[in-house]
């Protein structure tokens, strides 16, 4: 079984991770499925990524209600967690993010986006896009509840990202490194898409080659993880705790 404790510091150490690599700014959020209760998660409290300390981490139940309840702000869009949990017992890991480079692609009616470069095949064939309008069209365009958050659960499907409409992304893994590695390779692929649509035609990765190109899992010992800490300056205080 995961060493919880370590397992909640390197969910800390992911929301710094992805605000210095520019995945998220003052919003978004990474939740992680509890090792020991599938029917419950972790998420931060409702604060900025790059600010979220240990004592941020609270604990929610599937229907993103917290196991307890001490009146600390918290994030509106939970049901984006809860529900995706609900619908995928093997999803471990859920990241909603607002990356600029991304959010074009998820109002753009003539193209969508797909992987052009080999480490970004996580990223999957198909991702679809999900549009608030369809069925909350008077509510607006957060995903505040679980009637919302299921809708766009079942959008996801088996897909491991969903963009969107004018919003942003979730991205899916079976942990919060692969969740990281993903959502950092899919705003890099945006960005390369975007420059080599410059250009003309764009040749895309064929499925044998997102198949065989997906790379390994990632973990705590991984070269992409730990060149992140690195960056965001968490590795030594993450491996002192370990």
């Amino acid at each position: 079984m995961p060493d919880l404790a370590a397992a909640l510091r390197d969910l800390v150490a992911a929301n710094h991770i992805l605000a210095h690599e520019g995945i998220v700014d003052a919003y978004g959020h990474i939740s992680m499925r509890h090792p020991e209760r599938p029917d419950r998660f972790f998420l931060a409290a409702g604060c900025s990524p790059e600010t979220v300390t240990l004592d941020d981490i609270r604990e929610y139940d599937i229907d993103c209600k917290p196991v307890v309840a001490d009146g600390h702000p918290m994030y509106v869009e939970r049901p984006i967690h809860g529900a995706i949990f609900q619908h995928r017992p093997d999803v471990h890991s859920v990241i909603h993010n607002h990356a600029h480079e991304v959010i074009p692609f998820s109002v753009a009616k003539a193209v969508k986006l797909r992987p052009v470069f080999i480490t970004a095949a996580a990223i999957g064939a198909e991702i679809p896009v999900w549009d608030s309008r369809d069925k909350f069209s008077d509510v607006g365009m957060l995903v505040t509840t679980m009637a919302q958050g299921h809708d766009l659960a079942a959008c996801l499907n088996c897909s491991t990202i969903a963009l969107m409409r004018g919003h942003g992304s979730v991205v899916t893994a079976k942990s919060i490194y692969d969740a990281v590695h993903t959502a950092v390779l899919l705003r890099d692929n945006a960005k390369i898409q975007t420059e080599a649509m410059r250009f003309g035609d764009v040749t895309y990765l064929d499925h044998a080659e997102i198949t065989k190109s997906g790379g390994p899992p990632q973990g705590p010992n991984s070269r992409a993880w730990k060149y992140w800490l690195a960056r965001c300056g968490e590795a030594r205080r993450v491996g002192e705790n370990r």
